[in-house]
Parts: C-alpha cells; sequence; structure tokens
C-alpha cells in the first residue's frame, strides 16, 4: 500500500500554508522540494522534521517508505 505524490504533496501544504511543495516518487521511494519561508533560522535537522511531524501518520502506517527532503527558505531557493 502506498500513496499518491499529490496526496503527499497535499499533507506537507496543509502542514506549512505558506510553502511551495513539488513530490516526485515511484510509490516507494519519494522525493519532496520544499519551499517555505517558516524554515527561516531553522537547522536543516528542525526543517526535516517540521516535514516528518506533517507525514507522521502516513510514514506510521507504512503508506510511505523512503522519503528525500530538500527544504529552503525562498531567499536559499533564490540563490541557487
Amino acid at each position: 500500500m502506498s500513496i499518491a505524490n499529490d496526496e503527499v504533496q497535499a499533507i506537507i501544504q496543509n502542514h506549512l500554508p505558506d510553502a511551495s511543495v513539488t513530490v516526485n516518487g515511484d510509490g516507494y521511494k519519494y522525493e519532496a522540494r520544499i519551499i517555505s519561508a517558516s524554515f527561516t533560522g531553522l537547522s536543516k535537522v528542525k526543517r526535516h522534521q517540521r516535514v516528518y511531524a506533517a507525514l507522521s501518520e502516513v510514514i506510521t502506517s507504512g503508506q510511505l517508505h523512503a522519503l528525500t527532503l530538500y527544504t529552503q527558505t525562498p531567499e536559499e531557493a533564490a540563490q541557487s
């Protein structure tokens, strides 16, 4: 049992309403790129903890397995 990319995106978006979220995955491995002003001043670990907290239910249920996160502030995204 897996979860669709757009469902993962919606869950993250609901918890981080100001975020720009892109999710790609094949039903097993997923990659999420999240740009949010709420990440300003947070370490990479704290940013990832926020995203994992949003996804805790689908991770615990086994619907979401391997997840690679790329988290940036809008300023960081503009520089890359």
